[in-house]
């Protein structure tokens, strides 16, 4: 990064932060990788490679800003029905980036999280997740949180699995039963629902992320495909966030958080 632009993102980093509203927890479906080497003649697992580098800008910008939550569409369920070869590529290539990235996410007091179907990792990819996980466990910052074997219909199955098994056993009532009941089943009640959905590579769906949880998410969508991703188009979606009204189906503004 130039001289000149990193100070012009230094400028709109400290506008946001001095402006307020920003977004609690962000969500963000790194989509295009693919397309991305395509274009170039590439295999598909260079895309991927190409697009760390996105994840890296967009982790740190993030730590900087002081976004507490930031969530990354990381490998969905359904990314299992690719060649084997390209899913055994990026599952060694995941077990790389998270042990090197290790020591940066912790000199930025990075937590790591992870939710999904994580049953169904190559036990060596696993290992290294629950290693790193907690090796970060004593920081305190930004929450990372990786979707991983993650489908958002998955995510509700498995909730109703657990709630009729704790029905059965008498432990809640269907009387007692609401949304807010329903929540605390999901993957990580604990996080925060998403204030801002980004999406790369100008695809106009969500791919089963987060259906529960972005039900009132404003979404961001831009042409950008991930690998090209940068700096200057996650503070262009969050600039565009802090102008949204926020209603939640009612009439008046809800405060931002």
């Amino acid at each position: 990064m130039g001289i000149k632009k990193k100070i012009d993102i230094d400028k709109k980093i400290e506008a946001l932060k001095k402006a307020g509203g920003l977004p609690v927890h962000i969500a963000i479906i790194m989509d295009g990788n693919g397309r991305w080497a395509k274009k170039r003649n590439m295999p598909r697992i260079a895309g991927h490679r190409a697009g760390r580098e996105s994840v890296r800008k967009v982790v740190r910008t993030c730590a900087r800003i002081g976004i507490p939550v930031l969530s990354l569409y990381t490998f969905s369920l359904e990314n299992w029905n690719r060649p084997k070869r390209e899913v055994q590529a990026l599952m060694s290539f995941l077990r790389k980036v998270l042990d090197s990235e290790y020591l940066e996410l912790d000199e930025n007091n990075i937590q790591l999280r992870a939710m999904g179907r994580l049953d169904l990792l190559p036990e060596a990819t696993g290992k290294v997740l629950d290693e790193t996980i907690g090796k970060l466990a004593k920081n305190d910052g930004m929450i990372l949180n990786l979707c991983i074997s993650y489908g958002g219909r998955a995510e509700i199955v498995d909730s109703v699995k657990r709630i009729t098994r704790d029905v059965i056993d008498g432990k809640i009532s269907m009387e007692s039963f609401d949304e807010n009941k329903f929540h605390e089943y999901l993957y990580s009640p604990d996080l925060p629902d998403p204030d801002l959905l980004i999406r790369s590579s100008g695809e106009l769906r969500i791919s089963n992320f987060l259906i529960w949880q972005i039900a009132y998410s404003e979404i961001f969508v831009t042409d950008v495909l991930w690998p090209d991703f940068r700096e200057e188009h996650l503070l262009k979606a969050i600039g565009e966030y802090t102008q949204r009204e926020r209603r939640f189906g009612g009439l008046k503004s809800r405060a931002k958080k």
